[in-house]
């Protein structure tokens, strides 16, 4: 079963759903909406059975949209919610999180409410204690969007041995070479040594500068996948942010193109360690 640990679904920005003015984050897509309905077809057309929504920050911080979809198509969808650890109702929310139909676990991304690009700050001065024992108690995976702000992550690691964090993107930032996109290599191998860090290996294509197979990335992915192993990466394609590659290369470059996966590697990183992370059980055959 191949799943695709990440798709932005989001509506239209309208009166009844309106997305935010106050500049948290411009829209990295010129879709103007992306549906359940879209994605099922683009999942059947390449083979992909099932994927995990994540909610743009530039719809929103409500989980509705998702929620929605994920019940609508349950064997298909299910959702890793946004959820801002500022809001004063937070702690009481966080207590009854998975009890949602189709929650998984939640997005922690740089942007929530009025705050900008704040998990640098969050992350390195621990200022959310809280939240992180809070998820470790609960046993709620986190996928986190770290950008420049990822060795940040390693005294949350450090003192959350149980709380189960996937790192998003490879851990890539903004950049125009390889060196720069992927600037934080070093400190992403030595996150590895912590069994409960897991890293969601989208974005590759989007940063290579060369067509199908995208062979310059191949020894940043090696390394990562030396350093991590297949049961700790996670596929995704990010679809609707997809920028060099289609949908069907960039799941190809995981079902054939990097040598050095075995088939067993392959089933994992395109399904099964996502199924045992999250949790997401596989349904019966």
């Amino acid at each position: 079963m191949i799943t695709d640990a990440q798709v932005h679904l989001f509506d239209a920005d309208t009166s009844s759903r309106p997305w935010p003015t106050d500049g948290r984050a411009e829209p990295v897509t010129k879709l103007p909406s992306f549906s359940g309905e879209h994605m099922l077809g683009a999942m059947k057309a390449i083979g992909v059975d099932r994927a995990v929504i994540v909610p743009p920050v530039w719809a929103g911080d409500h989980n509705l949209t998702a929620l929605e979809v994920a019940a609508a198509y349950p064997d298909k969808f299910a959702v890793m919610g946004r959820i801002d650890p500022w809001a004063d109702d937070s702690p009481e929310r966080l207590e009854s999180w998975l009890t949602q139909p189709g929650m998984l676990g939640i997005r922690v991304s740089s942007r929530w409410g009025p705050h900008l690009r704040l998990f640098e700050k969050m992350a390195n001065a621990l200022e959310l204690g809280w939240f992180w024992d809070a998820c470790e108690r609960l046993q709620i995976p986190l996928m986190c969007l770290t950008r420049d702000g990822i060795a940040g992550l390693e005294p949350i690691v450090s003192a959350h041995p149980r709380l189960r964090i996937i790192i998003d993107h490879l851990g890539t930032t903004e950049g125009s070479t390889l060196e720069l996109a992927f600037r934080h290599l070093d400190t992403l191998v030595a996150l590895a040594r912590s069994e409960n860090v897991h890293m969601k290996v989208s974005m590759a294509p989007n940063h290579s500068h060369e067509s199908y197979p995208f062979m310059d990335v191949h020894p940043i992915l090696r390394r990562l996948y030396d350093a991590y192993g297949a049961r700790r990466l996670l596929w995704a394609a990010d679809m609707t942010q997809l920028s060099k590659s289609t949908y069907a290369e960039c799941l190809r470059l995981w079902q054939e193109g990097l040598p050095f996966l075995s088939a067993s590697d392959r089933d994992l990183i395109l399904g099964g360690a996502l199924a045992e992370v999250l949790p997401w059980p596989e349904p019966p055959v």
